[in-house]
């Protein structure tokens, strides 16, 4: 008698527990954002986001690059990493330091030029210096083109040819008429006053040309930042920090998604990651559970045919590539 009070005790408590997965799963989970651009309907095509403006393709982070892929190859998204100048300008580019993108080393080759810049004292970075300083430098010196000619090389006359490092308000300008359906995924890089100082900047920007305002996401992985954004800029659309982004798919694999009280719009992962053991993201279940949230996903960075086909069959929203030129082919396919 006293086993089976146990055991109709135990079965009691499972079926609770089993119940309240159920509910929870059911009850739809409050939206992170009411508007989101950046989530596809669907059934439609995941959206062509530029890596760095398109790295492979053209000289990344260049005015060329990011003419190219939107004017020709027809990208829906730019995405590319921002740093604050001396003077208060903000400008794309990968690294905090421009040594492996221009020639301000001189005639140095790019193995070179990265064994130089293992002393960290040897780089130049970009808080250090001006707009003007680092407008005399050709951006597009060390890229190859798909036959490893480096066909920018001896360009020295710049004006005019898109090979001088970008700022955010010139990209704005370039594209704000023509392309207004255009979107951006930006990071804030710096940290601490400079990082706010990045974060004011950006929005006084946007407010020149308020049609990108809500077509623009903002990622950083400085805490401090984050907060910023979140509290000074609350209109901004965020995308999910390292740790934010980690809560969130694992309550996703746990089923127990309502106890994720996040806000941010876009969820940006690669299709797997390496905690000691290779975890998968490239899953169907993350996208739908995000797209319940009105979250977007986007996978970054994807340059190989086979992992597109994969992410497009998800139904993802976004596949971020150094190479828009061949994501856009295999978007066709499908077409």
């Amino acid at each position: 008698m006293k086993k089976h009070k146990i055991l109709k005790t135990v079965g009691i408590i499972v079926a609770c527990i089993v119940l309240f997965m159920v509910i929870i799963n059911i009850i739809p989970p409050a939206q992170n954002v009411e508007n989101n651009p950046f989530v596809v309907g669907k059934g439609e095509l995941p959206l062509i986001a530029a890596h760095r403006g398109g790295g492979d393709n053209n000289p990344e982070n260049t005015m060329l690059a990011f003419r190219e892929a939107v004017n020709t190859i027809g990208v829906d998204i730019i995405e590319s990493d921002l740093y604050l100048t001396k003077d208060g300008y903000l400008v794309y580019n990968h690294d905090s330091y421009i040594d492996e993108t221009c020639n301000i080393n001189g005639d140095l080759s790019l193995d070179e030029v990265e064994e130089l810049c293992e002393n960290k004292e040897n780089r130049h970075y970009i808080e250090d210096m001006t707009l003007a300083e680092l407008e005399q430098y050709n951006f597009g010196y060390y890229f190859e083109d798909e036959n490893g000619e480096r066909i920018y090389k001896d360009v020295t006359d710049l004006e005019g040819t898109g090979l001088q490092i970008a700022t955010v308000d010139k990209l704005f300008e370039e594209f704000y008429e023509a392309n207004p359906d255009l979107m951006f995924i930006v990071e804030i890089k710096n940290s601490g006053d400079r990082g706010y100082e990045a974060c004011r900047i950006l929005s006084e920007t946007l407010d020149q040309y308020p049609g990108y305002r809500d077509r623009i996401v903002v990622g950083t992985f400085h805490d401090e930042i984050e907060v910023e954004l979140k509290t000074k800029y609350p209109d901004l659309m965020r995308g999910a920090p390292t740790g934010t982004a980690a809560k969130f798919i694992i309550t996703q694999f746990l089923g127990v998604n309502i106890f994720d009280n996040s806000d941010f719009a876009c969820l940006q992962i690669p299709t797997s990651y390496d905690l000691g053991i290779e975890l998968q993201l490239d899953k169907k279940t993350i996208i739908k559970r995000a797209h319940r949230r009105n979250i977007a996903v986007q996978y970054w960075t994807i340059n190989d045919a086979d992992e597109m086909r994969e992410l497009i069959e998800l139904g993802c929203d976004c596949i971020m590539t150094d190479n828009p030129e061949l994501l856009r082919s295999v978007l066709e396919e499908y077409k």
